[in-house]
């Protein structure tokens, strides 16, 4: 079951500004990674389920954020069909991400009161998943739309929410464009948890890099 409810997810996607997006199939490395991300300030991760046997690195990594991590929101993304979006929600995830609209997913997130998010690209996307009751947006891939695309968008859409996935970097030039196009958050996988870091083990850099992202998108937002 979710420990927090999709209003709690959303309030928490606004306060904070970004999402940290993670794969590994090394539960332990996975530790490590999300416990970086937390004590660097984030309060949320998107697990993105891509690998074999990806649910059972979640269960654990899950299991591990409830008795250790309190107040880090564990999400799962790259979920394409109602069962898996079931599956990963009976093991506590507490936002699902999904790359395109789908409306089987929606069903099923609805029913059990989960945030989902689905990868939109088209205006009609978006109306259609707001109609069916989309509190944010993916905008994914990011990096082919670009802010420009947002801005148009809340132009006469203000109450549309919208999170870009990829095309997201740590520069505070790239993370300005984006907020001031009048994006909720932002979604950061390996620019922010970079291949590098993984390699190197190097989670102290990895909390720093977090700490610095998360300064630099309250420091736009609060001008």
């Amino acid at each position: 079951m979710a420990q927090y409810s999709r209003l709690e997810v959303v309030a928490t996607m606004q306060e904070t500004g970004m999402v940290p997006l993670f794969y590994h199939p090394d539960v332990a490395l996975g530790k490590k990674v999300v416990k970086a991300c937390y004590d660097g300030g984030a309060r949320l991760m998107e697990f993105t389920a891509r690998g074999d046997f990806a649910h059972g690195v979640f269960e654990e990594l899950n299991a591990y954020v409830v008795k250790e991590l309190p107040g880090m929101i564990m999400g799962v993304g790259s979920i394409t069909d109602a069962s898996a979006a079931s599956l990963y929600m009976q093991m506590g995830a507490n936002f699902i991400v999904t790359p395109s609209l789908r409306e089987d997913i929606a069903l099923v997130c609805n029913r059990r009161k989960v945030l989902w998010s689905p990868g939109c690209g088209t205006l009609t996307e978006i109306n259609r998943a707001e109609e069916l009751g989309c509190e944010i947006i993916k905008l994914f891939p990011g990096s082919t739309y670009g802010p420009g695309f947002v801005k148009a968008i809340r132009g006469p859409q203000p109450w549309t929410s919208i999170m870009p996935t990829g095309g997201v970097t740590t520069e505070e030039s790239n993370l300005k464009a984006w907020f001031d196009a009048g994006v909720t958050c932002v979604g950061m996988g390996s620019q922010l948890i970079s291949k590098d870091l993984l390699a190197k083990k190097d989670m102290e850099a990895l909390q720093e890099r977090v700490t610095n992202v998360l300064q630099v998108i309250h420091d736009i937002k609060g001008r």
